[in-house]
């Protein structure tokens, strides 16, 4: 195995609830902190265990929300307390990805950042690991580089990154310009971009010098990098930090990296991509749940609960269950069915994405002790 790669510092940006697997996931268990997968420990564990040799231990850093700091170091023993940085509400990625670079490109200012999503699945992690490094080496030349993920289907369910001339980089051999990012297609558009296989699906991964992140904060929202910049100054000061936190950070801009720096950035050539050629899924409702636990078999129940109690016949779909109930299914077609102790979702893999409108609803009316 290579060593890890001197220069870079692997962030993990571990927020958001993940709306779309409630009641599974909540406010106070978001789906960083489950194990969706059957590999024995949480989606934040593995992600930290995929970056590790690419990064060091000492070089990974957690972006996370103050609530939820036990947790995570609960999940992550011995991460150093400078490298978790703590947010005092939800401002999106940029904010959260900002905040890293601003603080690291002060305590070294030539480093490379790549952020990884806390929540998602990777398999095939030589694959994922040859593709950072790419990344890394394309990202010193002064490029902000994503990760596009060679589409396995034609699916709906992800925005594309559409793969433009390719790039001559030291190291990198598969690098290439990002011509245009594209928006969830329909599925005739979707079939026609899977056949193209120039359309690589948006899995949010970011790489970049932080220098170079910043100054594109900077050019496209300056008021955003402004306070970034006041964070950073203060955050190594331990006195310091928590007033300039609670009086800076509710005031940055909320919105997600990939509009405030990744598509300005791809009109103007700065933004490149390398083809990931790992298995990937961002595990993003309870369709794609039941998919990554039934080996894509459609004609599969898939079953998670470490003490789930299900009876099935003629039945394929995915069954949740942290209570002690029996939960029978008798020839139903792509359930989903998730039981805990204070709610109970049931609907169809064809209307998983609508979960939210339920969390949602329920924020409206006043029900939040349940999200």
């Amino acid at each position: 195995m290579a060593d890890p790669i001197e220069d870079f510092y692997a962030v993990i940006p571990a927020g958001g609830i993940g709306s779309r697997l409630w009641p599974l996931s909540r406010a106070d268990a978001p789906k960083f902190l489950h194990d969706l997968t059957g590999s024995g420990q949480t989606l934040l564990r593995d992600t930290w265990d995929r970056l590790e040799p690419l990064a060091g231990r000492d070089r990974i850093a957690v972006v996370t929300g103050r609530a939820h700091r036990a947790a995570v170091e609960k999940e992550l023993p011995g991460i150093p307390d400078k490298n978790v940085f703590l947010e005092s509400e939800p401002r999106d990625s940029t904010a959260a990805i900002g905040l890293a670079a601003a603080v690291l490109v002060k305590r070294e200012p030539d480093v490379v950042i790549g952020s990884f999503a806390a929540d998602h699945v990777i398999r095939v992690p030589h694959l994922f690991d040859w593709a950072v490094r790419q990344a890394v080496a394309t990202a010193r030349e002064g490029y902000i580089v994503t990760l596009g993920i060679q589409p396995s289907e034609p699916s709906v369910g992800f925005g594309y990154i559409k793969k433009g001339a390719g790039l001559v980089v030291d190291g990198a051999p598969e690098a290439a310009l990002v011509e245009s990012f594209v928006e969830k297609p329909d599925l005739d558009t979707a079939r026609a971009y899977f056949a193209d296989r120039s359309y690589l699906w948006n899995a949010g991964m970011f790489i970049s010098r932080a220098d170079v992140l910043l100054r594109e904060i900077a050019e496209n929202d300056p008021q955003l990098h402004a306070g970034l910049m006041e964070l950073a100054e203060a955050w190594d000061d331990r006195d310091a930090r928590g007033p300039v936190v609670d009086h800076v950070w509710p005031t940055l801009t909320k919105i997600a990296i990939d509009y405030s720096v990744a598509e300005p950035a791809a009109a103007k050539g700065l933004l490149a991509v390398i083809p990931g050629h790992f298995d990937w899924d961002d595990v993003g409702d309870f369709a794609s749940l039941a998919k990554l636990n039934s080996g894509g078999r459609a004609e599969n129940l898939a079953i998670l609960g470490e003490n789930a109690r299900v009876l099935s016949d003629a039945a394929t779909g995915i069954v949740v269950s942290q209570t002690k109930r029996v939960i029978s299914l008798i020839g139903v077609r792509d359930i989903v069915v998730v039981d805990t102790e204070d709610a109970l979702l049931v609907t169809t893999s064809e209307h998983a994405q609508r979960v939210k409108g339920v969390v949602d609803a329920l924020k409206l009316s006043g029900r939040g002790e349940v999200l």
